[in-house]
């Protein structure tokens, strides 16, 4: 199954090992789930992951094996950009890719995005993957 993580749900993810993102990245890292990417999105995984309040409290090996993994299995998408009206621009990149790709958009934060189905929070996605 594709997916597009919002970064919300990446430095969710390794801020809380024990929670639903960490369970979906986790998921990514065994390869039972294949992460949707552009170079936007990796740039901005990289700017927010590579902040001092986080490099401070993230176990940094994790985060390569993190970067290792999306670079390898990652599925790049090329994709030109919406014209769909959005909250905030600087996600329109997650939205773009996961349309394009055919791929479910899990976020923290669904109000950003237009209400489809292929917008999740990370436990209504956990709950459908069952």
């Amino acid at each position: 199954m594709k997916i597009v993580l919002d970064t919300n749900v990446v430095v969710s993810a390794f801020l809380s090992p024990m929670g639903k993102p960490a369970t979906i990245l986790r998921l990514v890292l065994l390869h039972e789930l294949v992460i949707c990417i552009n170079t936007a999105i990796l740039t901005e995984y990289e700017q927010v992951l590579s902040r001092p309040k986080f490099t401070e409290k993230i176990f940094q090996p994790s985060i390569r094996r993190f970067f290792e993994i999306i670079y390898s299995f990652g599925i790049k998408i090329n994709c030109a950009p919406s014209h769909i009206v959005l909250p905030d621009e600087t996600d329109r990149k997650f939205y773009d890719v996961a349309k394009a790709a055919d791929a479910t958009l899990i976020t923290g934060n669904k109000k950003h995005y237009p209400k489809e189905l292929i917008v999740q929070d990370p436990a209504e996605f956990l709950i459908q993957l069952k």
